[in-house]
């Protein structure tokens, strides 16, 4: 059946539901002030675009297993960008992947945590 929920703009927070689904849902957005340092706090959300106006680091949260969520680094200049993550940051072939760092364009990557370790991966680079 279907169930209807009206929480007059409340939020529900720690449960678990089995076997949703979901129609026509919108992640928010996180795109906080351009910069060179980012600490990333999953609190804001799985979807967070990082404007780089500088050499810049992004910092990941700890793995917690289960978690994934995506980064959209944009770009002002030809800048570098290093990950911080400790030697739980683990990248496909134990490469970290080259930005693209050029003015105007976006590169997206995903992570993935299995409360160990955050396995990172290329989206697209370069759009």
């Amino acid at each position: 059946g279907t169930a209807g929920l009206n929480m007059g703009g409340g939020t529900l927070s720690n449960l678990t539901i089995s076997n949703p689904t979901v129609t026509n849902y919108v992640e928010t957005l996180y795109a906080p002030s351009a910069g060179t340092a980012f600490t990333i706090s999953l609190a804001n959300g799985t979807i967070q675009e990082i404007s780089l106006n500088g050499n810049g680091t992004i910092t990941l949260p700890s793995s917690v297993a289960g978690k994934s969520y995506t980064i959209i680094v944009t770009y002002s200049g030809a800048y570098t960008l290093t990950w911080a993550g400790g030697s739980t940051l683990k990248w496909a072939g134990g490469t970290t992947p080259t930005p693209t760092s050029a003015n105007g364009k976006y590169d997206v990557f995903n992570f993935y945590c299995d409360g160990t370790n955050t396995y990172g991966s290329v989206f697209g680079l370069n759009f």
